[in-house]
């Protein structure tokens, strides 16, 4: 691995979802700190592969400049990632020659630009699929004229979709292969008359753990994937009803005070009421991610306990979002760490630079990130080998269902 690449570069991601709701892939934004230095991007593509597991999540590579999209265009790469050609750059010949000879040699391109202006035939040939956005012309077309003569092209990706309906229309209707980005504010506007519930899936999967008697690790993993129950387990433990002595402020905390029976007794309790909504997968799991780069952003070294406090930092940043309320009045009910509730309501502390870069890593706002970064003295190698580390382990769902 070539140190003066990822120090060169400024990454930010987001996730594709599926037609399922499930992740199916990152767009991953490169951008270049200083584009007079030239840069070695084989090597960026070999760190990715050397990273890259098989059930990592495919990339699509978004490169933010034209003389960046240059570089990859220019270097053979067979097996690569797909590689994004903003439409509007394509009005440079020298781009367009690039994009043709690219394809000839069997580089998978994905055009992106507004549906309404999409390449013409002799164009559109050099590229695998595209990534497609909407006017809010063009998606109330789309609602008005039903599946069957919606202007919503099948079997392509779309993104900056802020509707609910627009969503379930490109994906259960339209049968698009990819959403790039998530509706979270417009999903759980469209929940508001019901209370935030945890994911029924992730309940009976910790309770099918229990039974199997497998390792408190395995629990405390299965609990902390999903932010709502984790917050309810919180609330539980430390509840008068329970009758412990000392404040519980953390999930293994937790599983190790209460026996077994106890957990599953209160699992069932929550069963009946759990959420099955499969639009609420996506906002869920985009707040374990938000946890699981907060917590690798910071060097907690060997400590372990430390990691998973700087986790539930992540974890429980947005829970505003889902609960509705304050964050502050949230958090107040729960013994949580000082250092959590700094970061997450006051940004400050030691938590604070984190969790602000993990959230504007799921951006392509470069300008921001490299503030931020310069700010706190975070180099860009370290936050860029941390942000690949994390997309690396997300697990992809493989097979026809996914």
């Amino acid at each position: 691995m070539v140190q003066s690449v990822l120090g060169s570069l400024t990454l930010g991601y987001r996730p594709l979802w599926s037609r399922a709701r499930r992740l199916m892939g990152v767009q991953l934004f490169v951008h270049a700190r200083d584009e007079a230095v030239a840069l070695n991007l084989p090597h960026l593509l070999r760190t990715l592969r050397e990273i890259w597991s098989e059930n990592s999540p495919p990339v699509l590579l978004s490169p933010q400049q034209p003389s960046l999209l240059q570089e990859f265009l220019r270097h053979p790469n067979p097996g690569a990632p797909l590689i994004e050609v903003q439409g509007r750059w394509l009005l440079n010949p020298d781009i367009l020659e690039q994009v043709r000879a690219a394809h000839a040699r069997g580089q998978r391109l994905v055009w992106r630009g507004d549906l309404s202006l999409l390449p013409p035939a002799e164009v559109a040939r050099y590229f695998t699929s595209s990534l497609l956005s909407l006017s809010p012309e063009m998606a109330l077309a789309a609602l008005r004229a039903g599946p069957d003569s919606s202007p919503i092209l099948a079997g392509q990706m779309y993104e900056g979709i802020a509707s609910r309906l627009v969503m379930q229309h490109c994906l259960d209707q339209r049968n698009a292969l990819a959403l790039v980005g998530w509706p979270t504010e417009d999903v759980i506007y469209s929940l508001r008359h019901s209370h935030a519930k945890p994911a029924h899936a992730t309940i009976a999967k910790l309770m099918q753990a229990i039974d199997a008697e497998q390792s408190l690790e395995t629990f405390e993993d299965i609990l902390s994937q999903d932010p709502v129950l984790a917050y309810r387990f919180m609330n539980y433990t430390n509840s008068a009803a329970l009758g412990l002595r000392t404040g519980i402020d953390s999930l293994r905390r937790g599983l190790m005070m209460m026996g077994y029976g106890s957990i599953q007794r209160w699992l069932g309790s929550q069963l009946p009421h759990a959420s099955t909504e499969p639009d609420l997968d996506p906002v869920y799991q985009s707040m374990v991610m938000r946890a699981q780069l907060t917590s690798r952003l910071l060097d907690a070294g060997v400590e372990n306990e430390l990691r998973r406090e700087v986790y539930l930092c992540g974890l429980f940043s947005q829970l505003d979002l889902v609960l509705r309320e304050p964050i502050g009045n949230i958090l107040n009910r729960i013994p949580l760490s000082e250092r959590i509730y700094d970061a997450i309501v006051q940004g400050t502390g030691p938590y604070a630079p984190s969790l602000q870069l993990a959230a504007l890593l799921e951006t392509d706002n470069a300008a921001a990130i490299q503030q931020l970064c310069e700010e706190n003295e975070l180099p860009p190698e370290e936050v860029n080998r941390a942000l690949l580390r994390t997309l690396s382990e997300l697990e992809v769902p493989r097979g026809r269902n996914a």
